[in-house]
């Protein structure tokens, strides 16, 4: 009896390179507050935010993608055909289908397998996991994961849970081969029975109803669909629960939290963040993750972006452990260290 070929495992793997792309507006707080009856004082405090990137009515989401890819692609010294996987971690593409990594796949030179996942703000770190998982079972050995968010096509700015806190970019990395363990294994799961804590305000069948002469759409009335929060529900999970994943995603990692060299977690809101890393206990020597302030939540380009400024004003940080830790809608969430480009 003939035996089925199967492939060949790599041992390891590891992230080659990050890529980023940041939009071309800087939006500040005054600018949005209007609307929602706030101010400049009020968003800073309870969220750290002091401006956030946007993008301009003419740049697309896949725009933003591809160019973070190529830049990561460019840095990790591989072409084209040496690539083996797109994932696209997104909630913004404006189609069900087809997929926006073919698209980036296209753009890379590739004809690789290519597809999108939807898992929120942890969408990155669920990328890297089954990058991960790709190339040690030897089902590739280059894998590009992109985050990429243009979050302002879905915001009400009159909406007062959400809308202040968003913005747009794409962080990008290669997964590639490596001869030691470069990403650990990831903690990740889900808590549906929160299922509407995050989302939009419409599905696309309610939307597709109003068009029936029988349910008109009033003068005035909005039904596109719009992102909105349980804000104070949101920020006790995160506070309470993520802590736990983090420190169970160190232990798996077989890392105390003082061998890290950074932190870069989901940038949701500042307040957040100092509370992970107090629960934690990471000494100073540990670099944070701050993207938030200037950038915004990003959702699912969030961690690729402030893992690329990192690296980029803490150029020490190259071969380092970093815990990268995303969590959102749905709820879901994942974490994972990875060492370091």
């Amino acid at each position: 009896m003939t035996t089925l070929k199967q492939t060949v495992p790599h041992q390891f793997s590891r992230i080659l390179a990050y890529g980023a792309s940041r939009p071309d507006l800087s939006v500040t707080n005054d600018e949005i507050a209007g609307p929602i009856n706030s101010s400049d004082e009020w968003i800073r405090q309870r969220t750290g935010i002091v401006t956030r990137q946007r993008a301009s009515e003419n740049i697309s989401a896949v725009d933003m993608a591809k160019e973070a890819a190529a830049e990561a692609v460019k840095k990790a010294g591989i072409t084209g055909d040496e690539i083996d996987g797109v994932i696209i971690a997104t909630v913004s593409h404006p189609y069900a289908t087809p997929s926006m990594a073919t698209l980036v796949a296209d753009s890379l030179g590739s004809k690789c397998a290519a597809y999108d996942i939807s898992a929120a703000c942890a969408g990155f770190c669920y990328g890297i996991a089954q990058a991960d998982s790709m190339v040690r079972s030897g089902l590739a050995r280059n894998v590009v994961v992109v985050g990429v968010e243009k979050l302002t096509d879905f915001i009400d700015n009159t909406e007062r849970t959400i809308s202040f806190l968003l913005g747009d970019g794409a962080g990008a990395a290669v997964v590639g081969v490596s001869d030691t363990p470069g990403i650990a294994p990831t903690v990740w799961g889900s808590d549906g029975s929160r299922w509407d804590t995050v989302g939009m305000t419409h599905s696309l069948l309610e939307i597709r109803n109003r068009d029936f002469v029988a349910n008109p759409v009033q003068e005035g009335e909005k039904i596109w669909p719009t992102l909105r929060q349980d804000g104070p529900s949101v920020f006790r999970w995160a506070v309470w629960e993520m802590a736990k994943v983090a420190k169970q995603a160190l232990e798996d990692a077989g890392i105390t939290p003082d061998e890290l060299g950074a932190l870069i977690p989901h940038q949701a809101n500042e307040r957040i963040i100092d509370q992970m890393v107090k629960t934690l206990k990471l000494p100073e020597s540990v670099k944070v993750g701050r993207d938030i302030v200037d950038a915004g939540n990003t959702s699912a380009a969030s961690i690729p972006l402030a893992a690329h400024r990192l690296l980029e004003e803490n150029p020490e940080l190259s071969g380092k452990f970093a815990l990268q830790i995303g969590f959102g809608a749905g709820l879901a969430f994942a974490a994972q260290v990875v060492v370091l480009p």
